[in-house]
């Protein structure tokens, strides 16, 4: 199946479809220009600094940090809180939201992404699944209760050694806060706000059982399958159509769809196949 006609069955099935899943892992975010950090030639290709210090991905996301020196386990969540709030989503959020309202699908996201970014384009909060939490939100790093509070904090950062020059506090306790996104070998994460997240995603499928449904899947890699897991689950129900999204690792079985193409190429190239495009 060449390229054109991968796009014109994408657009068709979304043009069936009554509900729309939108599922995105870490790629979704590099068309507005945050960094990839697969592998690590990735991560240190955005944060050269952690090189010079030996340590990986795994190991700069890690509770154990907060634990034993909160200023470095800040250093990188704080960089990234930062960089986050200061990026504009790409227009492919845009043109899904575009085609959920021409086609007046029900819809749901459900992202890995800790980002923020679906509802910086517009998403309503009750729309959207963070399955590994939100960097916008903290908890405490004990913890010493269940509490979630929004991440208001403004926390500057020594890039030459990575050190936060401010440290959350827990508004209860008063000790160290953290944000609440699950991390490698995490101990101390507190699921409720996503739990909540997912409980509403299982009534969104449930009112949607029947119902003709397409999951766009956009930048899920294999390294942390939890996105294309979800997918191909989905996939298999009756009804179900998967649009894989990813210029590294596409391939998903037929009658599923593959895209060896960025998010945002891959949904213009789609959007310009869609009823009413170009009018």
């Amino acid at each position: 199946m060449d390229s054109a006609e991968v796009y014109r069955n994408a657009a068709d099935a979304i043009g069936r479809a009554g509900a729309l899943i939108i599922a995105s892992g870490a790629g979704m975010g590099v068309d507005s220009g945050l960094p990839d950090f697969r592998g690590e030639r990735g991560f240190w290709k955005a944060y050269p600094m952690y090189e010079r210090l030996g340590m990986t991905f795994v190991g700069a996301a890690n509770p154990s940090n907060f634990l034993h020196d909160p200023a470095f386990g800040w250093g990188f969540y704080g960089h990234r809180t930062g960089l986050y709030r200061a990026t504009e989503p790409h227009d492919g959020f845009h043109i899904l939201g575009q085609w959920i309202r021409q086609f007046g699908m029900e819809h749901f996201i459900v992202t890995s992404n800790v980002d923020g970014q679906f509802q910086k384009a517009g998403y309503e909060e009750d729309k959207v699944l963070e399955v590994h939490g939100s960097i916008h939100h903290l908890q405490c790093l004990s913890p010493c209760s269940d509490a979630i509070w929004p991440n208001r904090e403004e926390i500057p950062v020594d890039h030459d050694t990575m050190r936060a020059l401010h440290i959350p506090r827990c508004n209860r306790c008063g000790g160290v806060a953290r944000p609440n996104v699950l991390m490698f070998g995490d101990f101390s994460w507190v699921s409720l706000r996503t739990d909540r997240q997912e409980h509403l995603f299982e009534m969104f499928l449930e009112e949607n059982k029947g119902r003709e449904m397409v999951v766009v899947e956009m930048g899920a890699g294999t390294a942390v399958p939890t996105i294309r897991s979800l997918s191909e689950r989905l996939g298999r129900r009756r009804g179900v159509t998967v649009v894989r999204i990813n210029p590294r690792e596409p391939w998903i079985d037929d009658p599923h769809l593959s895209i060896p193409d960025g998010s945002l190429a891959s949904l213009q190239a789609i959007g310009a196949m869609l009823p009413g495009a170009g009018t």
